[in-house]
């Protein structure tokens, strides 16, 4: 798969890049390398923009030694991986402070530079981001999904395309990465994960942030694998690789700045219990982290609990795809009671609309499978709009007042 046949999957965020451009000085692209971003912005204005990257190192060299000099003898200009120079920030600020015309910049970041303490300055009121992170599987099928909308509206269709069983574990052994798409032997696949992985703690790492013990990353991901999925004990991770819980805490929030890994908080009504619970760390692909895991087909026909973690990081990935492009803000949380019952994903909207999946990798859902949704359904009251049970099945059953088992494959339907 070369960029030519990149292109040929539609990025259903361009809508969001070429509505931004057209009242706001400066757009910027954010999300993994790799994950197709290069690609997106060329193709959205293909020969309508001058277009420089950060990767080109006579480029690099110039940014660096004077960013405001590079960025005033600009316009209409596309800066690729802007995040290897934080101070191009600042220029662009004061240029856009001088001239606030429309689509000035547009940028693409593959770590979240407004994190980077080495921006002081904020493009708050100037500039616009849209998240693009690797394919979800409605891009690769081509059609938009209506999963969000009509959960939302208390109802779910039938899938538009029914993926169960073995091809249903190739897709999540998969992922979105569409150097991982292009690659049908599993051994190749895994292969470019590790060379993926390994590019990233060589270069990008040491980018955003001043690490000390670089050489542990690898290992430190490693573990965080083992625990997608989980609640997340910063002691416990940290002691598997020699760090203290502060260290820890640094080292993942530097993986989540850089779009590996990502936290998720738990739901409460009191919004200021979110704050100090503890949360659930998901990795943002599910080929990366079957890559991690060494996770096989054949793996997984012998054991199955290996399949859970897999897939639950695959419906978490896939709905925070589809909540950027849903035109209403969400928040994805998740959620566990003191009974230590617990729905794996809550979406709640900005007027507090509320639904909640709750993941099972097996082909069978009994009314067991739906005690966490109950909970959250009776803390919601009228907010909860449906609770669903995604299942490796293929019929959509009610299982009482708004609670649903569906075909995982409705996710993308």
């Amino acid at each position: 798969m070369d960029d030519t046949d990149r292109a040929l999957f539609p990025r259903f965020c361009a809508e969001l890049v070429t509505t931004a451009l057209k009242d706001t000085p400066v757009v910027m692209v954010t999300g993994p390398r790799q994950c197709g971003k290069t690609t997106l912005v060329r193709d959205l204005l293909a020969g309508n923009r001058e277009f420089i990257t950060m990767d080109d190192d006579t480029v690099l060299a110039a940014a660096r030694s004077d960013p405001t000099g590079l960025v005033r003898a600009l316009d209409r200009t596309t800066i690729d991986e802007v995040q290897r120079v934080p101070d191009l920030l600042r220029a662009i600020k004061k240029s856009v402070d001088d001239d606030r015309r429309a689509g000035r910049f547009l940028l693409t970041g593959s770590a979240n530079i407004l994190t980077l303490p080495q921006v002081s300055e904020s493009l708050a009121g100037r500039m616009e981001i849209v998240s693009l992170l690797p394919l979800s599987r409605a891009e690769i099928r081509g059609k938009k999904p209506h999963f969000l909308r009509a959960a939302f509206d208390s109802e779910l269709g039938k899938p538009a395309e029914l993926m169960i069983g073995e091809d249903l574990i190739q897709a999540v052994l998969t992922g979105g990465y569409p150097e991982m798409l292009r690659r049908g032997d599993p051994k190749r696949r895994q292969a470019w994960a590790r060379d993926y992985i390994r590019a990233i703690v060589q270069r990008d790492v040491r980018e955003v942030a001043d690490v000390e013990k670089l050489d542990q990353m690898p290992r430190l991901l490693q573990v965080l694998a083992h625990h997608s999925g989980r609640l997340t004990n910063f002691t416990q991770i940290g002691g598997q690789v020699g760090f203290d819980d502060k260290t820890t805490r640094k080292y993942v929030a530097i993986l989540e700045q850089l779009f590996l890994v990502r936290r998720v908080e738990p739901w409460f009504q009191n919004q200021l219990k979110r704050l100090v619970k503890t949360p659930k760390l998901h990795f943002l692909d599910s080929g990366l982290l079957g890559a991690f895991l060494g996770a096989t087909a054949e793996r997984i026909a012998k054991d199955r609990s290996i399949f859970g973690p897999l897939l639950e990081t695959f419906v978490f990935s896939e709905v925070l795809k589809q909540a950027s492009w849903f035109g209403e803000s969400c928040a994805l949380y998740h959620y566990r009671d003191k009974d230590q019952d617990e729905v794996d994903l809550v979406i709640e909207t900005g007027s507090g609309a509320l639904v909640g999946i709750e993941v099972k990798a097996g082909a069978t859902v009994n009314t067991g499978d739906f005690k966490g949704l109950r909970k959250l359904a009776d803390s919601g009251g009228d907010d909860f709009k449906l609770g669903v049970v995604l299942y490796d099945g293929i019929t959509t059953v009610p299982f009482g007042d708004r609670l649903l088992a569906a075909p995982i494959s409705c996710l993308w339907g």
